[in-house]
């Protein structure tokens, strides 16, 4: 844990906001190579649920217990946080089906793990 950017055993919110732009860019540029140049709804939909899932969680779980490294640098947090990535773009394509379904579930990958790997390093 990157004890300069925490209060006691959690983060602030800048942190965690900075944690998820960091994963809603990662996700775009994902959406970006991999969906239609056309399917700009899905883009924006994909950037913006990948970055908003990081940091309700984030928010909503900050706690000692749950920031704690149970596993040498991963926390329960940096585990669920790319599970509740992967729970929101599902939800969203189930609302509204995207325009490309094999390529928004590439993406859709590819946000998860951006999620995953953004957690485990900047928080």
């Amino acid at each position: 844990m990157n004890i300069a950017l925490a209060v006691g055993e959690t983060f602030t919110r800048p942190h965690i906001l900075l944690t998820a732009a960091v994963t809603a860019v990662l996700a775009g540029a994902a959406a970006l190579w991999r969906l239609p140049r056309g399917a700009w709804s899905d883009i924006a939909a994909l950037t913006v649920l990948s970055g908003a899932s990081v940091f309700l969680w984030r928010v909503s779980a900050n706690m000692p217990q749950l920031n704690a490294d149970g596993l040498s640098g991963f926390s329960a947090n940096d585990w669920l946080a790319p599970v509740l990535t992967y729970v929101f773009l599902g939800v969203y394509a189930q609302l509204r089906p995207p325009a490309d379904p094999p390529r928004y579930g590439q993406a859709r990958a590819l946000a998860v793990l951006a999620s995953l790997v953004v957690n485990v390093v900047t928080i």
